[in-house]
């Protein structure tokens, strides 16, 4: 069964928009944990505009408590740039994962994936330096970059994971160049996975295409869905999407 680590920025959105304590981000978190989620993601931006640094906070003790519950080990996933602020924030809460993102500061959200080769130095630097502290490092990059030699350079950063950025894959979904883009992302998933490397998978994922990518693209172990599993719950109720989920990604 792939893993489903939901990502709650869209919770810390909603409630800074009002300029108060609801919806309250760590209830919903822990109510996905009781739903059945096998994680939690977030990702700090450093203009604060939803999760805070609170929030990163209050997520791992909440998080370390339900672990202690003896009800199944669940893990915290943080993402974002490399700077040393947020370097330094996770070496302090020490999540399980970081997923590292190429984003500027003021971009939307995530879109686009590491040019690793540009960067191979700075990232083998900072994947040393996170997992040699117990943290396991995932890789954000798009299957369209995919080459021998960016493999190479993968490898040579030591990041144990990457995740696929999936909007390409959402965006054909149901369209004339679905079975093209699958087969892009089909390929590099093998690719990755031959050469060692762990796959995650994230961006516009949703219950409406979540099947076909377990279906269709191998050896992801883990997908990041937020958005749309936000608003799909305004519908249906959070334990309701979380179901659903679930059943979608069992095998």
């Amino acid at each position: 069964m792939i893993q489903l680590s939901v990502n709650v920025n869209k919770i810390a959105t909603l409630r800074n928009a009002r300029g108060c304590s609801q919806p309250n981000v760590v209830q919903f978190a822990k109510d996905a944990l009781q739903f059945g989620a096998q994680g939690i993601t977030v990702h700090p931006r450093p203009d604060g505009r939803h999760i805070r640094i609170q929030d990163v906070y209050d997520l791992k003790a909440m998080i370390g408590q339900f672990n202690d519950q003896g009800r199944g080990y669940r893990e915290y996933n943080i993402e974002g740039y490399p700077a040393e602020e947020f370097l330094a924030l996770v070496e302090e809460v020490r999540p399980d994962q970081v997923t590292l993102v190429p984003d500027p500061p003021d971009v939307l959200t995530s879109n686009a994936g590491w040019k690793v080769s540009e960067h191979v130095d700075f990232l083998t630097s900072v994947c040393q330096r996170l997992q040699n502290q117990g943290m396991r490092v995932s890789l954000f990059v798009d299957p369209y970059d995919i080459t021998p030699g960016f493999i190479e350079d993968l490898k040579r950063t030591s990041a144990k994971r990457v995740e696929l950025y999936t909007e390409m894959f959402a965006a054909a979904y149901g369209t004339d160049q679905q079975d093209k883009v699958t087969q892009v992302y089909a390929d590099a998933a093998s690719q990755l996975s031959t050469a060692g490397l762990e796959l995650n998978a994230g961006h516009d994922l949703s219950l409406e295409n979540i099947q076909f990518l377990r279906q269709n693209i191998p050896g992801i172990l883990e997908v990041s869905i937020g958005h749309a599993l936000v608003c799909e719950s305004l519908y249906m109720g959070l334990e309701s999407v979380m179901k659903e989920y679930l059943n979608l990604l069992k095998e």
